[in-house]
């Protein structure tokens, strides 16, 4: 080839080459972020129904979001069967890339938002939850570590709390939340004892049984507690107690109501009566002598307390130290787990 057919040549490539190394990546063709987040949500209740009050939206946006992903994908994700539904092949391989694609996501936003800050930690829960369990402990451990700072979040009527991005550690009660791992760990089981202060009992007692209570001045919590969102769970009452401990007798009648537990044990201690005591609620003032246990009869409901630890979390030495004063001081409570 002479060289003039080689700049010839040379020029009739160079364009193309230079289009090919100017051309932006080729963008990803996926569907919504929100189908797939959908999708996770229905494929750990493996139902629409369930994922539709979680995420607050009808069945049928459910149903429309799915059918959706899997015409984008083409292919079945679920199968659907008269009574209940399960994951396809296809569907759990792709449960296990949008967890993990949504967890790297939720990680990146959260470094993001909180610019790499080693020294808070954001805890969330109930209101009795925080007040009543996890700030003692907080306190405990400030003590010793006054440079880590603490940012409590607490609400009855949000579930979604423990979801905000800037949260680190959750404490929710049930057993159907998810399935127990690296991010959700046992705490102890939900158990209430009788309880009241010291001269109450001085100045009532003994009581030496079930039905010494019916001379009690009763006090309980209010059914609109136990309606709020994120308390959604059977409630458990003084009737529970006694039919479980005494079939044949009917609870009395509450001489005090409120919808506050935090409340409920403030009139306690000043001697107003008697209350169910959780106890993980009234360790504190059992341990300090300001209320005690009427009588050795517990109540279990069944239900358990978890910690749950955000994975992002996992990987900030500050929080995950904390995590393990916590599961200690946890352990070091007995009546926790009687």
């Amino acid at each position: 080839m002479t060289a003039k057919g080689k700049d010839i040549f040379k020029d009739r490539i160079r364009p193309r080459s230079v289009d090919m190394v100017n051309r932006p990546p080729k963008r990803r063709h996926l569907p919504s972020l929100g189908s797939f987040a959908t999708f996770e949500v229905a494929a750990k209740h493996l139902s629409f129904t369930l994922a539709a009050s979680e995420l607050h939206v009808t069945q049928a946006a459910i149903s429309q979001h799915i059918r959706g992903l899997e015409k984008s994908l083409n292919c079945q994700l679920f199968l659907r069967k008269h009574n209940s539904m399960e994951l396809t092949a296809e569907g759990r391989l792709l449960l296990q890339a949008v967890t993990h694609g949504l967890d790297r996501l939720s990680d990146a936003i959260a470094q993001v938002g909180q610019g790499g800050d080693e020294r808070t930690i954001t805890l969330s829960g109930t209101y009795a939850g925080m007040s009543n369990f996890v700030k003692p402990l907080v306190d405990a451990y400030r003590a010793d570590h006054p440079h880590i700072q603490f940012t409590l979040l607490a609400s009855d009527e949000n579930d979604h709390l423990q979801d905000f991005e800037e949260v680190d550690i959750a404490i929710v009660c049930g057993n159907e939340r998810s399935e127990i791992g690296d991010h959700l760990t046992p705490l102890f089981s939900e158990i209430v004892d009788p309880v009241c202060s010291p001269d109450y009992l001085a100045a009532h007692g003994p009581f030496d049984g079930p039905k010494d209570l019916l001379r009690a001045d009763i006090m309980e919590l209010h059914r609109f507690h136990w309606s709020s969102e994120a308390i959604g769970w059977y409630p458990l009452r003084w009737s529970d107690w006694f039919h479980h401990h005494a079939g044949e007798i009917d609870a009395p009648v509450p001489a005090f109501m409120t919808n506050s537990y935090g409340m409920l044990v403030q009139s306690a201690i000043a001697g107003q009566g008697v209350i169910l005591g959780w106890r993980h609620h009234v360790y504190k003032p059992l341990e300090d002598g300001q209320l005690v246990r009427i009588f050795d009869l517990p109540l279990n409901s069944g239900r358990n307390y978890y910690l749950k630890l955000k994975p992002r979390a996992r990987q900030k030495p500050h929080i995950t130290a904390f995590v393990d004063y916590l599961k200690a001081a946890i352990d070091a409570i007995p009546m926790l787990h009687d």
